[in-house]
């Protein structure tokens, strides 16, 4: 193993223990999450209660040109929903031909910011289209990356800025013999997902 595949282990571990510490931090703020509910206790919604913002104060501390941003916000969730029923689609038919284990879309778009007392109805729509977004781009992410380990298994001769999570399954660039020898396997190998 040489040492951009230790690197890429390192980093598969070290996401592994955030998720996990992402978890625990619900023993903090005092919520359980049963059957993909949030439950805080009375005495937390309560106090959560307190926080909130008026929605017409929030609007009215946000200034005149956050305001006008809005439009240029939302415009781009015609062409993510559009890209949401593409993706979705374009595995639900080509996936299981290739062997490639379906991605998860529910992994990855959580919606769950709107169970949060402390947010006014305007946040809540805020958190709702960041979650959903943000979401989005990751589902595609790793649509996109099984594909690539399907068609390109091959990583780039310059570095990229940031790695997807199938990057550590590829072969080196310049490695015709590996690439050809492996291929298949490589191709196959989606044990870990």
């Amino acid at each position: 193993m040489n040492r951009i595949d230790e690197i890429l282990g390192k980093i598969d571990v070290l996401e592994k223990e955030l998720r996990v510490e992402l978890r625990d931090v619900t023993n903090e703020f005092l919520y359980t999450v049963q059957e993909k509910k949030i439950r805080f206790s009375e005495e937390v919604r309560a106090k959560h209660r307190e926080f909130a913002a008026r929605w017409s104060e929030y609007v009215y501390d946000s200034g005149v040109w956050v305001i006008l941003t809005i439009p240029f916000i939302w415009m781009p969730l015609v062409p993510a929903l559009l890209l949401d029923i593409s993706t979705w689609l374009y595995q639900l038919m080509c996936f299981p031909v290739y062997g490639i284990p379906m991605v998860k879309r529910r992994d990855y778009v959580v919606i769950d910011r709107h169970s949060l007392k402390y947010l006014n109805l305007i946040e809540k729509v805020n958190c709702f289209y960041c979650g959903y977004f943000n979401g989005l781009i990751g589902f595609v992410r790793e649509v996109a990356a099984r594909t690539e380990q399907y068609w390109c298994p091959i990583r780039h001769a310059r570095p990229v800025k940031s790695v997807h999570s199938r990057y550590r399954h590829f072969f080196p660039y310049g490695d015709a013999e590996g690439y050809r020898k492996g291929l298949n396997r490589v191709r196959e190998d989606f044990d870990d997902v």
